[in-house]
């Protein structure tokens, strides 16, 4: 990997469909870096609370790491409204995408074997997910039609902004602040009251243990965070997965709140600033 680049130097192919799940089409954007590569790669999961989002909030991302030869395919994913869950579809569909991009690793220049995730808030849920239940009866093969189908779904690492790793925790503090418009509960078709499974299920943190503890892991948030409780999530993910023997690293944000992850990296000041490199040292490392 480069520690520098431009984004002169890298190529982009956007509006690529990866996958055709339940007759959505599925839709990601690629940023490669130019050269013979084989370039390690990230699947990027936006935000937007399970309902809403796009995949464009890795817009400054995408250049960003492509320049420095890690190639990004920031993705969309199926969202939630009421009365239309989208688990463990959205997590499917992620899924979905690491296999396109493994079953298209010598088209696109990338290395297989060095692929990772990288997701936002909601995309850090769902990422989470992925990284480390993706083989889960819950997750796999949910979709054996898919032209990459067969192909392994297992990653390196999984690097989350501000993400959601307890949602029974998400389920309360949504009910406290938006009563009757709970995201979590639109996300997983129920309430924790009508089935506490689902949401063990759905919250990565289930997932900390020793069989799952060869993916690394870097977890980032701010200390104001207003949407996410860091302690609920961040900071007790972190803590279950060292005890679970992962490797992992943290990158705390003095003041940062939430939204951060889309803003420009290289504005002056900018938590992304800050993040980005801190975040390549860890990807030079594990990926």
């Amino acid at each position: 990997m480069n520690s520098a680049g431009s984004q002169n130097e890298i190529e982009t192919r956007m509006g690529l469909t990866y996958a055709t799940h339940d007759s959505v089409a599925l839709g990601g954007d690629l940023y490669l870096p130019k050269g013979a590569g084989p370039f390690p790669a990230l699947v990027g999961i936006h935000g937007g609370g399970w309902v809403q989002g796009a995949r464009n909030a890795l817009q400054y991302w995408g250049p960003w790491l492509a320049s420095r030869g890690v190639a990004v395919f920031s993705v969309s994913y199926r969202l939630a409204k009421t009365g239309q869950k989208t688990f463990p579809h959205a997590v499917q569909d992620v899924l979905a995408a690491i296999q396109f991009a493994r079953g298209n690793a010598k088209d696109w220049r990338i290395d297989p074997a060095r692929i990772g995730l990288f997701g936002h808030s909601a995309g850090g849920n769902i990422g989470a997910l992925a990284a480390l239940a993706g083989r889960s009866p819950v997750f796999a093969n949910g979709y054996p039609n898919d032209p990459f189908a067969s192909v392994s779904t297992e990653v390196k690492l999984f690097a989350g902004i501000y993400g959601v790793y307890d949602v029974l925790e998400m389920w309360h503090k949504y009910n406290l602040r938006h009563p009757g418009q709970n995201n979590i509960e639109k996300f997983l078709g129920a309430s924790p009251q009508e089935n506490r499974q689902l949401y063990f299920d759905a919250s990565p943190i289930s997932y900390a243990t020793f069989a799952n503890n060869k993916v690394a892991v870097h977890l980032s948030v701010g200390t104001e965070d207003d949407l996410v409780d860091r302690r609920a999530n961040t900071d007790a993910f972190a803590l279950a997965l060292n005890q679970a023997g992962f490797f992992v690293r943290t990158t705390i944000l003095q003041g940062g709140p939430h939204y951060w992850g889309s803003d420009p990296i290289d504005e002056p000041n900018s938590f992304s600033g800050f993040l980005a490199p801190r975040l390549m040292r860890f990807l030079q490392e594990k990926l």
